[in-house]
């Protein structure tokens, strides 16, 4: 049965004060990004007392950059990255989403990133085997050091895709890469934007609304997922803060949380119905 998830929304109340609202609204369970921090682990045990599912865990991104590099950096990272998925799995969550690359500088691995990387994601996916977790790569910026993950290690058995659909618009030029990876598509961060307001690709762009509240083409977005022969959970990454000097997310912060998740549910609902 394809289930309805919402990330933690970010910008909202404290975590612990959403998951009954999110519960009382009719969400089937949550995905939240890993700290290394104790209260990760007492978020996992709240959510799952919330009567909610512990959906997926999203590893921490901000070194993933370090994962292509030299001097010992990558080796720590891809520790890091292991850490984050035997604590997914100690709480009983068997999917991780992680990010190929950081960076709007970064378009294409060189032979030397390749190797490199190459070696510190085989152990991470190595881990995650050991481990029983899969790890769902997330299309960002960098799309070439996406393509490089999913080509060279394709068959590995804990490796996987998740579409972001907002940052196919912003990130990826709109480039169809849920057919590109249909064969690996394992899950959704759903969640719309305007596009790329520039020739250059920026993060203001990825604004993280709801479904159907930006410029993308969820007739589209929902043909192509069939055509992949999709059938799991429909979960929306989205947020309540906003870009600064952007006002797109002033509604929703002007919503009661309770407000908002009902409508964050039926924008998944509808998207389902299109499936």
């Amino acid at each position: 049965m394809r289930r309805n998830i919402i990330s933690i929304v970010r910008g909202g109340p404290a975590p612990e004060e959403q998951l009954p609202v999110l519960k009382s609204a009719g969400w089937d369970g949550v995905f939240f990004p890993w700290t290394g921090q104790a209260a990760d682990g007492a978020l996992a045990f709240r959510i799952k007392a919330e009567g909610l599912a512990l959906q997926s865990v999203h590893a921490p991104y901000d070194g993933a950059e370090a994962l292509w590099g030299s001097d010992g950096e990558g080796e720590a990272e891809a520790e890091r990255q292991i850490r984050c998925i035997r604590d997914a799995a100690s709480w009983g969550c068997g999917l991780v989403v992680m990010h190929a690359i950081v960076g709007m500088e970064h378009i294409a691995p060189s032979a030397a990133e390749r190797a490199r990387g190459f070696a510190n994601f085989q152990k991470i996916f190595d881990a995650a085997e050991a481990a029983g977790v899969i790890v769902a790569m997330e299309n960002t910026e960098g799309e070439q050091y996406l393509d490089a993950l999913l080509r060279h290690f394709r068959g590995h058995p804990a490796l996987r895709f998740c579409i972001d659909t907002g940052h196919e618009m912003c990130y990826d030029h709109s480039h169809d890469l849920i057919g590109r990876y249909a064969d690996l598509l394992y899950c959704t961060h759903l969640n719309d934007n305007f596009g790329m307001s520039g020739e250059k690709i920026t993060w203001l762009d990825d604004l993280h609304l709801l479904p159907f509240d930006g410029a993308a083409d969820w007739e589209n977005i929902a043909a192509r997922l069939k055509a992949a022969g999709y059938r799991g959970d429909l979960t929306l990454e989205v947020k309540l803060e906003g870009r600064e000097g952007r006002h797109e997310h002033d509604a929703y912060r002007a919503m009661p949380f309770a407000e908002y998740a009902a409508l964050a549910l039926e924008r998944a609902k509808r998207i389902g119905n299109m499936l």
